[in-house]
């Protein structure tokens, strides 16, 4: 099967992008909810923080795929546990900006390290030029998102983050 899915497989960018996200995000996502008591979303909203602070759910959401809605819960809920502060944003009344409270710095600063040892570890299967290559062409794959259909029959299930 695994054969037949890499080599036979007229989707094989979805398939192996899939696979390894899978293998990547179970294991991880798990040990943040058993340590932390944080779902994916929540500690998305964490880890988007602790690499560019004082964002609003609408840039969360447009960089990391997840609905607008699901990220502004995530945050309500964050706020609660002292992990977050919202304050009215400078430039648009109507938004609020969030940032990590030194208790959400803390937690992030505890779990960055298994996410990079795990990434490193799934990398080490390719040289440094190699690494560096796939990083580029992701990161082109990334910017264009924005510009794929969000349905396969042409009509938006929810509006492009």
């Amino acid at each position: 099967m695994m054969e037949a899915k890499l080599w036979n497989n007229p989707c094989w960018l979805t398939y192996r992008l899939n696979y390894l996200a899978l293998r990547y995000n179970t294991p991880l996502y798990a040990f943040v909810e058993d340590k932390w008591g944080l779902s994916r979303p929540e500690f998305v909203v964490i880890y988007s923080l602790g690499l560019s602070d004082h964002s609003n759910a609408v840039d969360i959401a447009a960089s990391s795929g997840f609905p607008q809605n699901t990220l502004s819960r995530a945050i309500h809920r964050l706020s609660g546990l002292g992990l977050l502060a919202r304050a009215e944003d400078p430039a648009d009344g109507r938004r609020r900006v969030v940032s990590l409270t030194a208790a959400g710095r803390a937690l992030f600063e505890a779990a960055l390290p298994h996410f990079v040892a795990f990434e490193r570890r799934m990398l080490s299967a390719l040289s440094t030029a190699e690494q560096e290559t796939l990083s580029n062409l992701m990161a082109k794959m990334v910017m264009a998102a924005p510009d794929w259909p969000t349905t396969v029959d042409g009509k938006d299930s929810y509006a492009n983050p």
